[in-house]
This record gives structure tokens, C-alpha cells and sequence, in this order.
């Protein structure tokens, strides 16, 4: 990847975390606008969803190319326009982003994702075609409930609102993530490991969706059963991408982030259970919050886009497991204490902004570059 685009992914991930920190030092009563949706926009959409787009086009003559500009700024404009709330502009952005990564998946699978129900299609392919059509569909449903919530009020629902919505953002970003996982281990002939491969596919995908359902219609229990679901899901994948033989630096970043997703699901389903009991309270819950959504965010997700940004580049110079220890100390500890202590949220950010340099530009190996398929270092 050119430096520029390495660069201008690097400062939109350090731009979403500073932007998680201003409500400490700028309130709502002298700006009205909620920096919490720049938080999430800049990193899953922005660089995510441009990452997915690139990872895409990858084996293209012009990876780059003015799709991926035109995405990087229409995706910008759609972030400061909703965070403005200005939804007129957001809502023709968001339109056309939703356009142009239609006409990637179509250009690369198909109109009807006939893959998904394939058996012989590799796990990994599905995983990918996934993550752009969560990703379109994501920005088309954002477009009906900004519409919804400013000017129709069709629906009238607590939760139907774009901060709810906004979090879909993030899945089209986890499962790029584990379509780069199941591709770097492979394809597998054993039939069992390939039935559960897809079990893990579907498990994934439909226990997502329904989710989101059970949130909207505010229904706890049901949000609780369908999260366990989701554990086991998330168990079941650690578990395949662990036993295949395969030894690389990649396995260590992505082991890393997959028990990042294991704590989201534990503290997630901790988070339910404490919102359905007496104790509950916003204030109670919220340091439990922003710990899952950090892990979700600048752990499991940063996990696999770290790895789609050095795809090439692998075996990295960098001492794999000093720098994990880092980023689960920044994302666990210095960044959720940043969310109530500006000191906090000063050394997180300097902390973050060191972790991106070291993991976005640390040089190659001065061994030869490793394919994604064969075993690289470990240290």
C-alpha cells in the first residue's frame, strides 16, 4: 500500500480515538453535537469500510484507483455531516457509498449471494462477500432511519435512532477480519471442519441480525440467549483458527484479536445481565460499557485491519508479543480511564498514536516477504 493511503488511514484511527475523548474537554452546552458518532464513523467506516474496499481490490492493476478516493472523501463528508446532523448531505452520501460498494460486490461475486449456500465456496469467500454487503446495506438502512428519525417518523421506537444504528458499522469490519483468518489458514478437506466452518459462518451472520432486532424491541432476555449464542460462535471460530497447523506473525495478531471478541462477549453478556437486574443504573454499568466497546473497537477490530494494512509486508520487524501486551493495556486500562480523566485520555491517545506508528510503518523482516499461506516468525 502506498504511503499516502498508509498515512491517511493512520490519522482517520487517530482521529476516531482523540474524537472518543473530547466530550472531556468540550460540552454539550457549549457544542451540541455528539463527538461519540465521529468516534465510531471515522474508524468503522472511514478506514474500516476504505480498508474493506481496498482488501477488495487488492489483486486489481489499480488497487487504489478513484473508487477508493471517491469512498475515502463521500465517507468523510457523511461522518461530519451526520455528527453535524446534517442529514440531507449524509443521506445522499451514505446513498452513494452504498452504490458504489454494491457495484465492488456484484463486480467481484454476484448480484444474489448464491455463495453464502455453496458448500465447495471457501468459508473465507463468504466472510468477505459478507462484509460488503453488511457494509452496503449498513449505509442504506442509515439513510431510512435518518430520514425516519428527522423528517418521517414513521416508526416511532426508542432505539430506531442513528446512535443505534451506527454500530452496525463495526460488524462489516469483523467479518472482513474473519475472512483474512480463514484465508491465511486455508481452505480444509476434512468434511467435519468444513461443516463447522460454515456453522461458524451462519452463526455469525444471523445471530448479528437477530441482535439487532431484540435491541430494537428492547427485549433483554432474548438479547442474552441470542449473545451466548454468539459466544459460542465466536468459540467455535478461535477454536478452528487455533488448531490449523499454521505458524505466522499474522496468527499472533489475529489470535490476539479474536480474545479481544472473546472479552466484547463476556462483558457484553455481563453488561445484559447487570441491565436486567435491580442494581442496574447507567452510571453502574458505564465503565463495563465503554471497556466492551473499546475491545470491540480498538481491539478486535484494529487486530484485523492492522493486519489487512501490512498484508504484503509480513514478517514485520516489531517483537510480536511486547507489542500485544501494549495494545491490551491501552485499549483495557488507558483508554476506558480516559473516558472519565482527561490525564487519561492524554496518555491513551499519545500511547494509541505510538502503537499505530510502530504497528502501520515498522520496517519488513530482512528475511524474504512471507505469503499469507506460509509460516513466517513468531517473535
Amino acid at each position: 500500500m502506498p504511503l499516502f493511503y498508509k498515512r491517511s488511514f493512520a490519522a482517520l484511527m487517530m482521529l476516531a480515538m482523540t474524537f472518543g475523548f473530547f466530550h472531556l474537554f468540550i460540552t454539550k452546552n457549549s457544542f451540541p453535537f455528539d463527538f461519540e458518532r465521529l468516534h465510531i464513523f471515522l474508524f468503522n467506516l472511514c478506514a474500516g469500510g476504505g480498508l474493506i474496499l481496498f482488501h477488495t481490490r487488492r489483486n486489481l492493476p489499480r488497487p487504489m484507483g478513484m473508487k477508493l478516493a471517491l469512498f475515502m472523501l463521500l465517507s468523510l463528508l457523511f461522518a461530519f455531516s451526520a455528527f453535524l446532523e446534517s442529514y440531507v448531505p449524509a443521506m445522499l452520501c451514505a446513498s452513494t457509498l452504498a452504490i458504489l460498494v454494491e457495484s465492488e460486490r456484484i463486480g467481484r461475486f454476484s448480484f444474489f449471494p448464491v455463495d453464502f449456500f455453496k458448500a465447495r465456496i471457501p468459508v473465507d469467500q463468504k466472510f468477505h462477500q459478507a462484509s460488503l454487503l453488511c457494509l452496503s446495506m449498513g449505509l442504506a438502512i442509515s439513510v431510512l432511519v435518518m430520514f425516519n428519525e428527522s423528517y418521517g417518523n414513521w416508526i416511532s421506537m426508542e432505539k430506531l435512532t442513528l446512535n443505534t444504528f451506527f454500530l452496525g458499522f463495526s460488524f462489516p469490519v469483523s467479518l472482513i477480519t474473519m475472512s483474512v483468518m480463514f484465508q491465511i489458514i486455508g481452505d480444509n478437506r476434512i468434511r467435519l471442519t468444513r461443516v463447522l466452518k460454515n456453522i461458524g459462518f451462519w452463526s455469525v451472520n444471523l445471530g448479528v441480525i437477530i441482535f439487532f432486532i431484540f435491541i430494537l424491541f428492547e427485549w433483554p432476555s432474548l438479547q442474552l440467549t441470542i449473545s451466548l449464542i454468539l459466544f459460542g460462535a465466536v468459540l467455535l471460530i478461535l477454536i478452528l483458527f487455533l488448531q490449523d497447523p499454521m505458524q505466522a506473525q499474522q496468527k499472533a495478531f489475529l489470535t490476539s484479536g479474536m480474545l479481544f471478541l472473546v472479552f466484547t462477549g463476556i462483558s457484553g453478556i455481563a453488561y445484559i445481565l447487570l441491565e436486567m437486574s435491580a442494581l442496574y443504573s447507567y452510571e453502574s454499568g458505564k465503565f463495563l460499557l465503554k471497556m466492551h466497546s473499546f475491545a470491540s473497537l480498538y481491539g478486535w477490530n484494529l487486530s484485523g485491519l492492522v493486519v489487512i494494512m501490512r498484508y504484503e509486508d509480513f514478517p514485520i520487524r516489531l517483537h510480536s508479543r511486547n507489542l500485544i501486551a501494549t495494545h491490551w493495556i491501552v485499549v483495557l486500562i488507558l483508554a476506558p480511564l480516559g473516558y472519565f480523566s482527561p490525564i487519561f485520555a492524554v496518555i491513551a491517545t499519545i500511547s494509541y498514536i505510538v502503537l499505530l506508528e510502530i504497528l502501520f510503518f515498522s520496517a519488513r523482516s530482512l528475511h524474504d516477504k512471507v505469503h499469507p499461506h506460509v509460516s513466517g516468525s513468531t517473535t
